[in-house]
């Protein structure tokens, strides 16, 4: 299990760059499956996430060579197998996204069931009601699922609520599937368009429609193409390390990003008093005054990324009053904040009062339990103080770690592996910015 050692207290400062991005370069990496000839990825951040990915790419009958420490080139000549390892696939919350080039090629998938951080179930259901329009049966057992299909068909098909991943996996699903296939009220998100950018290199045919982003439109095509691509910015990265500036006082000049895929946060922080100075491809961000409490909802594309709430939750608990938080997009996704309290940090769970919680909430109403609270209550500032944790989910200990480098004195945080899932190097970056942290790996 490794291990943080951080003296916190000390204010932040400084330039980092940003790598690319974890929910857009696993997915990438299995779309690249989809075509028998050579595809480059560059900007491939070097995380735990996606060496499972590639693990599992490899067993399925794919050649992997890095060409440089973030640049890779897949080549699948052949589908081996059409079985997802067990071991390899229960890592991964996505795994069942392989089944989308498992179906084009072979016409078979068996996937473990999704596993990945601890937030509660993940219905499929929208997965499984698009396959069944597109010809794909799927047969659920205890431990797996199993897609079959002797003919991928075009469909047209209306999502009841969008659903990120599940709008990846269709898209690669229909491709090269003739004729025209449309998807109506899908995701929007930009790790959705940085996949779309590069099926379109492969020689795909996909666009979203102008007047309805939320419409997107694939003309199948015969065969796919070698392509060289470069992933996007890790959007959860920049939002990492400006509230990671904020949080402790600091200042930060974040590069190689686009800023325009984190305006809704931008907005949010400036409405706080944060001082932004925008560039083209880097964003400045810095303390100067108290910091006001604010209100969000965590939604899909454009609105609060739920991923961001964790780390935002930090934030909150030096700005000056009450903050809430409603998490719409998961039934429970507050394990945070028992971390924050026991750092000292008045919160309070509460549900929201609303007419229709059925179209509300982004969850399937049968993922909720009488337990779960999907609003919080923070209050501010607080003097946090030093502890131990033992953290099993990756944005978790992301804010975990913040509200180390906040409070003064030293905490100690194990399990850290979870947090290598989906930030590179993320200790020695931070003390480039003046933390005071050891990682101490095992």
């Amino acid at each position: 299990m490794s291990r943080y050692i951080i003296t916190g207290g000390k204010q932040l400062n400084g330039e980092v760059s940003i790598r690319g991005a974890k929910n857009a370069s696993f997915k990438q990496v299995i779309a690249s499956l989809l075509c028998d000839q050579t595809i480059q990825l560059t900007n491939v951040p070097n995380i735990s996430d996606i060496k499972i990915t590639e693990s599992i790419a490899k067993s399925l009958g794919s050649n992997i060579e890095y060409c440089g420490e973030h640049c890779i080139e897949i080549t699948t000549p052949k589908i081996t197998s059409s079985i997802v390892p067990v071991g390899t696939g229960e890592k991964s919350r996505a795994s069942f996204m392989f089944a989308a080039p498992l179906l084009v090629r072979t016409g078979k998938a068996i996937v473990p069931m999704p596993g990945g951080d601890k937030l509660g179930a993940r219905p499929l259901d929208r997965l499984f009601d698009c396959f069944k329009t597109m010809g794909i049966n799927t047969t659920l057992t205890d431990t797996e699922i199993i897609f079959e299909t002797d003919k991928i068909t075009n469909t047209h098909y209306f999502f009841n609520k969008p659903a990120h991943t599940v709008t990846e996996t269709v898209i690669m699903t229909a491709v090269m599937t003739p004729g025209e296939t449309i998807f109506e009220n899908a995701s929007q998100e930009p790790e959705i368009d940085d996949l779309i950018s590069m099926l379109n290199a492969m020689g795909a045919q996909i666009m979203r429609d102008t007047i309805d982003p939320k419409k997107i439109i694939i003309n199948g095509v015969n065969q796919l193409h070698s392509a060289k691509h470069q992933i996007i910015c890790d959007r959860n990265e920049i939002v990492t390390f400006a509230c990671a500036a904020l949080a402790t006082k600091g200042s930060i000049n974040i590069l190689r990003i686009e800023p325009q895929t984190i305006e809704t946060f931008i907005n949010v922080i400036e409405k706080m008093g944060a001082k932004i100075i925008p560039g083209k491809d880097e964003i400045t961000i810095s303390w100067v005054k108290n910091l006001k409490n604010i209100d969000i909802e965590t939604g899909p594309e454009p609105g609060f990324m739920t991923d961001w709430q964790a780390i935002f939750s930090v934030l909150l608990t030096q700005t000056v009053g009450c903050s809430t938080i409603i998490e719409k997009v998961y039934p429970s996704r507050f394990q945070h904040i028992e971390n924050l309290k026991k750092m000292g940090v008045k919160a309070a769970y509460f549900n929201p009062v609303v007419d229709n919680p059925e179209t509300y909430y982004q969850f399937n109403p049968e993922s909720d339990r009488k337990e779960f609270f999907h609003g919080v209550k923070i209050y501010g500032p607080t003097k946090l103080s030093p502890a131990n944790f033992v953290i099993n989910d990756l944005r978790a200990g992301a804010s975990t770690t913040l509200a180390a480098l906040t409070a003064e004195g030293e905490s100690i945080i194990d399990g850290v592996e979870y947090i290598e899932r989906g930030y590179e190097k993320l200790a020695e970056r931070l003390r480039s910015l003046g933390a005071n942290i050891d990682y101490i790996k095992t």
